[in-house]
């Protein structure tokens, strides 16, 4: 598939010195279905294992990448536990397919199974928000075996209808802005960033002939029946309401106005034994930036 991708490489120098982010880049070129195109991941080991070592498995959403989770990640490596956060293809520091018809539901759901199938990632804690949940929470199904928790943030699972107006809003603008600046959305979205943290977010993408996974994220969302991924979407919710045996864990940023307190409601029924969430009060849609105390409160519920 990927030998005739056109994609564009972010130079390294764009990733130099971001603020409170010194994980040692991992890469794949050869995953397979995906050869010649380079995956990058974080890959975070502890310095003392857990007796019971979880993976906490960590997928961003749009348009961001793995720094989302930098806050998450010692929190989980402290507590003696493995910490994985692969950047979709489009966005970070993995390769970015130039045209837009390239992406696609089954394009990124493909690749995180084999991914997870290519590390041999078991005892899964899976740690998802945004189109991280979208394509995530459709995952533990296709290889129950392989996951034990899940810890969900600011997302749903899309089976044919929108999320509500936040998101159509949202949708309209990237449409009509298609090279808008992610510093600044971030930075507008999420107003405890700093100017440089901001800037991070939108270090993958030096112009916009970078932005096509981007752009095609919010017309992915699958907001009408017949659009791919509906169906998984609902087996998906059938599966984690009758065959789900692992641990849950939710946090909800009370300010997102797209993903916010009523949708995670709605998807806190779809999910087996599912517990009341940790509400941030001031947290908005990029929750992890308050993400050290949802860390800690998670790996604490899950003993």
């Amino acid at each position: 598939m990927s030998a005739r991708i056109e994609a564009l490489r972010t130079p390294e120098d764009r990733f130099a010195d971001l603020p409170g982010y010194a994980f040692k880049p991992n890469y794949i070129d050869d995953l397979a279905g995906y050869e010649g195109l380079r995956l990058h991941y974080v890959d975070e080991r502890p310095a003392k294992q857990a007796g019971d070592a979880q993976t906490f498995l960590c997928l961003h959403g749009e348009p961001s990448w793995a720094y989302l989770y930098r806050k998450m990640i010692p929190a989980f490596t402290g507590a003696g536990h493995r910490a994985v956060a692969p950047d979709f293809f489009g966005f970070g520091r993995s390769d970015k397919p130039v045209a837009d018809e390239v992406y696609t539901f089954g394009f990124h759901r493909k690749m995180l199974l084999n991914f997870i199938e290519r590390l041999d990632l078991g005892n899964i804690t899976l740690v998802v928000q945004d189109w991280g949940g979208l394509l995530g929470l459709t995952l533990p199904m296709e290889m129950p075996q392989r996951f034990a928790r899940l810890l969900v943030m600011n997302t749903t699972l899309a089976q044919g209808a929108s999320p509500g107006p936040g998101f159509d809003n949202w949708k309209a603008f990237v449409k009509g802005n298609p090279d808008f600046d992610v510093a600044a959305l971030m930075k507008r979205g999420t107003p405890v960033l700093s100017d440089a943290e901001a800037a991070a977010y939108g270090a993958p993408f030096p112009d916009k002939r970078y932005m096509a996974g981007v752009r095609r994220f919010p017309e992915l969302v699958m907001v009408s029946p017949e659009m791919e991924g509906v169906d998984i979407s609902r087996r998906a919710a059938k599966w984690l309401a009758s065959e789900w045996r692992g641990q849950s864990f939710m946090a909800v940023g009370m300010k997102d106005p797209v993903l916010g307190g009523p949708v995670m409601a709605e998807l806190r029924k779809t999910i087996k034994d599912c517990p009341a969430p940790l509400e941030i009060a001031e947290g908005g849609h990029f929750v992890q930036e308050w993400g050290e105390e949802i860390a800690r409160a998670a790996v604490k519920a899950f003993g």
